[in-house]
């Protein structure tokens, strides 16, 4: 279908938008509003005569002309409204509603909003006083020379100072002489920072960030940067002073952090994200964001897009970005110059004629239209930058020679133009350089930097035998201060396989660390061991400061649940080995386990012993290949929200729950003799991994209807047509270890088990096995899941399978002995109960309620709400324990905290105070 779309603005940037989609093989007209000579007549491109500023008028008149979409150019209409507006009344729009547009429209909102999210940028304050401003100006313990008036100011409300004097002048003309009308009410004075400035600017739905090639613009009138400052001179693209891997560094820690930050404010940021960059030598700091193309950025960026302008722009509005990343030309040059009018950026003359448009175009350039107008069928000046002529070539120097010739064919009276535009980046490229290590791609400082954040990390996970201090050669441990009297030493190593790719591709590195640990910490105790230490390895490409800095801290907190001491490890910086952003990881666990507590006991496991299952968290760290496929071919990104009935988040974030870790809940069971066998359930799943603690002659018969299967398992069967067999032999579904206990002591393993916060399950027992047959044998699996499943709706089709009655699944919330908690436990301990108490939580330790929970096997949870800054913070805590337990109900049963908005709406319908017993009459 042939698409017909809008372009808002008439200046160079909104000629190149209008030029670069009307390439697209969707497209059948391109109208811009209200455009200029350059856009007023071309094969698909034409001017439309409807106002932009008001947007019901505007919204209408898209209706009328069956507007595809919207596309805006310049920051005054986004800062407005116009894409809130025009989407409410049904028209799409490509650009960030004004709330998220107050990143540019409010100096003091974006500085405000780094701060927040740890984004770099130069020191600084706000004020609306001149006086006050002056004051902190003259006594700033920095170079506060930046004068920026706050609000939009046409690109040009900033002013370098080259004192302090000058500064406070500058503050003079902004806040008292109205030199930039109201957006000069509040200043922001900021530190002057040192270094190469760059343009850095994205496309992103939201969630996805996707880089486009760093820009370098002039702003300065006058060649060798001298004169006023204008909206802009000329640029090139890309600029060299940005390597992929500082490209790399900027989208992660600057564009990406922005894109997150916004969504978690709950402002969603959806189009083009800019950030003018200073690359200092503590690296790069935001100076500003815009929240649309710069002017003359977009007309070197977007002649070097490969992709079609019209489908980047559909997917980023439909959310998609992350399944069709904008292709980018390689191996060559864009430089862009601006031709002005005589006196600007002060006054000027309008109506000059301009020639030779047509002759400049012959060379094989492309000439960009601004502040041009139509008058009598010639061309003539209708504004201060009239012009660009961009020159596409192999490098920069013949770019800039092919522009200069375009310059030199166009001709109107007064014309202002530089001639040394890209004279930075050929400066810098033709600077000779010795070759260092560095160079080379391995950056030894910045390891030493990452050995410097995570030392008091892993510090902190000493424990008896050992006092860990990073940078030796190696590490010691001390067994008999550990308090053991015969031990075997355990050790086990694994890794985290591609549930890293679903990590990196969501940028989420603070999780990962615990998968690493616990796939090995939970493979050693199938040996009875308590984890010692742990050693890790983390290689790439690039070493990304933050990056690794997260992993790291990751592996060291899941440390530090494990009781274990995260000893040494390895960072490997390997250029060409990976791709940029890219890592991987390995772990390294060594335990010990005195010599009679050694498991499995073999000889013990006989025929009718019973299986318990212990919940999993997930996934765990396994099948991620299947899940990967999986996804590619369902209607999800890891970007969408979960499929329905996985809780309130992306699909992404579901994935990577991190795997649970059971030494400290699980040791004191297994130690405590009540215990055959351990059985991880990791690569292999079910079917592989139990016969593992089996004699040879055993198997196991387990029921899948007797544990709660989480709901991801269902998507994924469902979505992947997976058989029985295949959800058996790849995923732990819902179990993430297994254990072997006599049948007379399953009862007390379950209480010692729940006492100590895991779920657990009778799920079978152990079998007889003839010798060629199957040793693990799972009973209505996949009935299991599709009864689980039935429902869901959001990327797979509603179960038709006949769905069995199945006991809603209650949380009690309780502050002490929990009012009739006793009663709630006895009604629904009964057969004809419709409800089971999954979890008890309590805002207190230690009290009577905790002990009747325990008494009769129920899980419990302890959420101290003095721990949390707010009641939100708390209610968002006890939420995660409703998800992880599955819960359907709610039961408050004298829970003595008031509980916040967003929660009490979120259970709307489903939560209820107890005054009385809870009979299956009640329920």
């Amino acid at each position: 279908m042939a698409a017909r779309v809008l372009v808002i603005g008439s200046g160079g940037r909104e000629h190149t938008l209008a030029w670069k989609l009307a390439q697209s093989s969707h497209v059948q007209q391109v109208l811009v509003a209200p455009g200029n000579a350059g856009t007023a007549c071309s094969e698909k491109i034409s001017n439309a005569a409807i106002s932009t500023s008001d947007h019901s008028a505007l919204a209408q008149f898209c209706k009328d002309e069956k507007i595809e979409f919207v596309v805006v150019g310049p920051e005054a209409p986004l800062a407005a409204g116009i894409v809130g507006n025009l989407a409410a009344a049904g028209v799409r729009c490509f650009g960030p509603t004004a709330q998220a547009a107050q990143l540019e429209s409010s100096k003091r909102f974006a500085k405000e909003f780094m701060d927040r999210h740890g984004i770099p940028t130069a020191q600084w304050r706000a004020f609306t006083k001149p006086e006050e401003a002056c004051s902190f100006i003259m006594s700033a313990d920095f170079p506060a020379l930046v004068v920026k008036a706050s609000g939009l100011a046409a690109g040009k409300g900033v002013i370098v100072a080259e004192s302090r004097e000058e500064a406070c002048r500058a503050v003079q003309e902004i806040m008292q002489d109205k030199a930039f009308g109201a957006a000069g009410e509040t200043v922001v004075i900021e530190e002057l920072l040192e270094g190469e400035e760059v343009s850095c600017l994205c496309f992103t739905d939201g969630r996805t960030v996707a880089p486009m090639p760093p820009a370098q613009d002039h702003k300065r009138l006058l060649e060798g940067d001298r004169g006023p400052n204008t909206g802009g001179m000329g640029a090139y693209c890309p600029a060299p002073q940005v390597s992929k891997d500082l490209l790399l560094r900027i989208t992660n820690t600057i564009l990406q952090r922005t894109v997150n930050g916004m969504q978690q404010e709950g402002t969603p940021y959806t189009g083009i994200l800019y950030a003018g960059i200073m690359l200092t030598k503590d690296g790069p700091k935001v100076l500003e964001f815009n929240c649309r193309f710069g002017d003359p950025e977009c007309q070197v960026i977007l002649p070097l897009l490969k992709s079609d302008l019209y489908e980047v722009i559909q997917s980023t509005l439909d959310g998609l970005l992350c399944a069709s990343l904008p292709v980018w030309l390689g191996n060559c040059m864009a430089i862009t110059v601006v031709m002005a009018s005589q006196g600007y950026p002060g006054d000027y003359a309008k109506g000059v004629e301009i020639t030779g448009v047509a002759e400049a175009q012959a060379l094989g350039l492309e000439v960009f239209q601004a502040g041009t107008a139509l008058k009598d069928g010639k061309v003539v000046t209708n504004g201060g930058r009239v012009l660009t002529v961009t020159a596409i070539r192999e490098d920069l120097i013949s770019a800039l020679e092919g522009a200069k010739k375009g310059l030199a064919a166009i001709k109107f009276e007064g014309a202002v133009y530089r001639k040394d535009i890209g004279y930075r980046a050929i400066a810098f490229l033709q600077q000779p350089r010795g070759l260092t290590y560095k160079d080379s791609g391995v950056d030894i400082a910045a390891g030493n930097l990452l050995v410097k954040k995570i030392k008091p990390l892993a510090k902190a996970t000493s424990r008896p035998g050992c006092d860990v201090d990073l940078g030796g050669f190696a590490g010691l441990f001390d067994l008999k201060a550990a308090g053991f009297k015969d031990p075997l030493l355990v050790s086990g190593t694994d890794g985290v396989g591609t549930k890293l790719k679903i990590a990196q591709q969501c940028n989420k590195h603070d999780t990962i660390g615990q998968d690493l640990v616990a796939m090995c910490v939970n493979d050693i105790l199938a040996q009875g061991a308590e984890p010692l230490f742990f050693l890790d390895y983390f290689s790439c490409g690039k070493l990304d400061l933050d990056t690794a800095a997260a992993v790291v801290a990751g592996i060291a907190k899941a440390c530090g649940k494990a009781g274990c001491a995260l000893l040494g490890g390895e960072t490997a910086e390997m250029p060409d080995m990976y791709p940029p952003g890219d890592y991987d990881l390995a772990g390294f666990a060594v335990g010990a386990v005195e010599r009679g507590q050694k498991l499995p006991q073999l000889d013990g496991i006989t025929e009718g012993d019973v299986v318990v299952g212990i919940a999993s968290s997930g996934l765990h760290s396994n099948g991620f290949s299947l899940v990967r496929k999986i996804v590619a071919k369902s209607s999800l990104q890891y970007s969408s929200p979960a499929p329905d009935g996985c809780g309130d988040q992306t699909l992404g974030d579901l994935l990577l729950t991190p795997t649970r870790i059971y030494s400290q809940s699980l040791l004191p069971v297994l130690h405590s003799g009540h215990v055959k066998a351990f059985a991880h359930i990791t690569g292999g799943g079910l079917l592989e991994n139990i016969p593992r603690v089996l004699p040879p002659k055993c198997g196991v018969d387990l029921d899948a209807q007797t544990w709660r299967i989480p709901k991801i398992f269902s998507w994924l069967q469902q979505e992947g047509h997976l058989s029985e067999e295949e959800m058996a032999r790849t995923f732990n579904c819902g179990i993430g270890a297994a254990l072997v206990v006599s049948k007379d002591l399953t009862e007390q393993v379950l209480r010692d088990i729940q006492q100590h916060q895991e779920e657990a399950w009778v799920i079978g027992r152990v079998v007889a096995c003839p010798e060629g047959s199957p040793r693990v044998r799972v009973r209505h699996l996949v009935e299991a899941m599709r009864i689980n499943g039935s429902g869901l709706e959001n990327g797979t089709m509603k179960s038709h399978f006949p769905v069995q009655l199945k006991k809603a699944r209650v949380a009690v919330l309780i502050s002490g002995t929990g009012s009739n908690l006793q009663a709630l436990i006895d009604s629904t301990q009964e057969p004809s109960s419709a409800a089971h108490i999954a979890v008890v939580i309590s805002n207190k330790a230690e009290v009577a309620g905790l002990d009747k929970a325990a008494r009769a096997g129920i899980p419990t949870r302890v959420i101290n709400h003095k721990l949390y800054k707010s009641r939100v913070e708390f209610d968002t805590a006890i939420n995660q324990v409703l998800e992880e337990f599955s819960i359907d109900i709610v039961c408050l049963a004298g829970f003595m905290r008031i509980l916040s908005g967003p929660f009490v709406r979120k259970w709307n319908g489903v939560q209820m105070p107890t005054s009385k017993p809870w009979t299956p009459a009640s329920q």
